[in-house]
């Protein structure tokens, strides 16, 4: 994939400065149409001929209107209704095998898409996800290929049915009498302006209205997700006239859309009835003066006619094409965003870390050497988020991090399993860097727990173990016993419940402590853990920190921490203020030599500054 640097590819919804072709556009589908090209060419050919039978349908009139009809000869009459009645069935079932030959293929195209761009979204870094809108995405991966499958099935294969049609339908006609195929061939250039017109601007009106859809999936979604916030503060009505503007300017839109293409409509279908009219006052001049046969100005007529589908379906076909190719434009948006780098080393010469933590020496446990970072829309001259950055948690050592609110706590976290990467400096795992690590096996590594708990929907097992890549048998028992989760006994299946959608058939506390079950299921060489237990009551937190303890022996740990309980579950503190370490120690030494930090410790109830004590 190449990165896009551009600014206005690095915003969804917005259009580049500098627009591609739709042919070039709608060229980037060859990778996944090749699998599939002979069955869609020989789609095309099988329509072309079943379009083409169509114009011989006229021949036979001609012969049938000179020969039998003129000669009174009901035998050859019907001869000639059974040629057309065969012309027909054929042209038919051939249209029928069109359509069986491109439906497989073709759904097999689309999911391919799916899948491709589903898997790139999984390996895109956390802050793409934080600037693109989620309905943006599902909107490319819904309705944006259902276009470029309905554009591979029908208007891809008849641009080139009805350009053939019409150009063989035009060479029979100037057979048949070249100074009536002139009159008919008048409007070619006219159209061909129109043509053009439209589908500049059409092509803007297709795009805008495609971002509306990507906004308005947004704002369902949101409003789906976050249907208690919007009946707890009663924000039906501002939910409801929010949603409803969007509607309206997306059918502003869509009928904008409708006017384009009820005026190319019009002209082509205007224009060439004015030309066969006029052909078939010419005609019958001609045939009233014996230059020309009943016959042939009927075929004239039929073949004339039987190109009025073709002619006529230009608009809807390149309307369909403009659509096609803001989607593919859409859907490439996405998939051209580069992903998170992998490790430069090759994965054969990445030597394994040292599960002792000895390699290296002190170098050994989880070290940030120097380490900046500032999000990547920032401006380059503006104040990092973190700031030079030295800490050393040493091998089987637990440290937390305490700091008020927007200090970087929670960003420095996030650095450890990559989540963001770090501006600059270094971070190391037992004396290695972590970006020679392969992503697959840092995360193996390292495991992470949220203050912000997600479930998804899949049993209480299911999102457990997906923290252990190697589960045993006693790996989900031992996993909800550390984090204290015994009331999944009580649920309806135990762990083979289904939690719902984000979890919320569960209590905040519920969903927090299996997301730490989650974490502490693979025993982790190296536990990132962000307020893991800001959500249980004192009884409760008070069983997981006992229980928290004995893992905590097991692994190194780095603790964000609000409570003085959390921190006493640590061997040593940092204390991070403004994007700096500001002070290293002890609780018990910190709380000595550090007003922030007291300050930060003094909200903590009577008994846990009693226990401190």
């Amino acid at each position: 994939m190449t990165e896009t640097d551009a600014p206005a590819k690095d915003r969804p919804g917005e259009r580049p400065g500098e627009r591609s072709s739709s042919v070039r556009s709608l060229l980037r589908l060859w990778p996944y149409v090749r699998p599939v090209r002979r069955r869609l060419v020989t789609a095309a050919l099988v329509a072309i001929v079943a379009s083409c039978l169509g114009l011989v349908m006229p021949l036979v009139l001609k012969w049938m209107v000179d020969g039998p009809v003129k000669d009174r000869d009901p035998g050859g009459v019907w001869l000639g209704a059974l040629a057309l009645l065969v012309l027909g069935v054929a042209e038919a079932l051939l249209f029928g095998l069109r359509r069986w030959l491109v439906a497989r293929p073709l759904a097999s195209v689309e999911a391919a898409m799916r899948a491709d761009l589903y898997r790139h979204l999984q390996r895109l870094p956390v802050a793409f996800h934080d600037r693109w809108p989620s309905g943006q995405l599902l909107s490319r991966g819904t309705t944006d290929l259902m276009l470029l499958r309905m554009f591979l099935a029908f208007p891809l294969t008849f641009l080139l049915v009805n350009a053939t049609t019409i150009l063989v339908g035009f060479v029979i006609l100037m057979l048949q009498d070249w100074s009536l195929g002139l009159v008919l061939l008048v409007p070619v250039v006219p159209l061909v302006i129109v043509c053009s017109l439209f589908e500049t601007r059409y092509s803007l009106v297709a795009r805008k209205a495609q971002d509306q859809v990507g906004d308005l999936t947004t704002v369902v979604e949101e409003s789906v997700l976050g249907i208690r916030i919007i009946k707890g503060f009663g924000r039906h009505r501002s939910q409801a006239l929010a949603f409803r503007e969007l509607t309206r300017r997306l059918r502003t839109t869509e009928l904008g859309k409708a006017r384009l293409l009820a005026g190319i409509w019009a002209v082509i279908m205007t224009v060439p009835e004015l030309a066969i009219g006029a052909a078939l006052v010419l005609g019958t001049i001609q045939v009233a003066d014996g230059g020309l046969s009943a016959g042939t100005l009927v075929a004239f007529l039929s073949t004339a006619l039987a190109l009025r589908w073709p002619v006529e379906s230009i608009g809807f076909l390149l309307a369909m094409s403009q659509e096609s190719a803001t989607a593919t434009d859409r859907y490439f948006e996405v998939m051209d965003v580069r992903e998170e780098a992998e490790a430069e080393a090759p994965e054969t010469t990445v030597r394994a870390v040292d599960p002792g933590g000895t390699s290296g020496g002190a170098a050994g446990g989880m070290r940030f050497e120097g380490v900046s970072f500032r999000y990547p829309d920032a401006a380059a001259d503006s104040v990092p988020v973190l700031d030079r950055i030295d800490l050393h948690i040493r091998p089987g050592e637990t440290m937390a991090l305490v700091g008020a609110t927007g200090s970087g706590k929670t960003t420095l976290t996030a650095l450890v399993p990559r989540l963001h990467e770090a501006t600059a400096g270094r971070i190391t795992l037992d004396g290695q860097d972590i970006t020679e690590l392969p992503r697959r096996r840092l995360r193996e590594l390292v495991s992470v727990a949220f203050e912000e708990p997600t479930l998804f929907s899949a049993t209480v097992g299911e999102n457990v173990l997906m923290g252990a890549a190697d589960a045993g048998e006693d790996t989900l028992p031992r996993a909800l016993d550390v984090a204290q989760a015994d009331f999944v006994e009580a649920l309806p299946h135990g762990t083979e419940t289904e939690v719902g959608e984000q979890g919320h058939s569960l209590s905040g506390g519920q969903r927090q402590r299996l997301a730490l079950a989650r974490a502490v299921a693979g025993r982790p060489r190296f536990l990132v853990l962000d307020d893991p237990l800001s959500a249980l009551d004192v009884h409760t937190e008070a069983r997981v920190e006992a229980a928290l303890r004995r893992v905590l022996r097991e692994t190194t740990a780095l603790v964000v921490a609000h409570r003085p309980s959390t921190v006493l579950l640590a061997d040593r503190v940092a204390l991070i203020s403004g994007g700096r370490v500001a002070a290293v120690g002890t609780h018990q030494e910190l709380l000595r030599s550090s007003a922030e930090y007291a300050w930060l410790m003094s909200g903590a109830s009577e008994h846990v500054e009693e226990s401190v004590r």
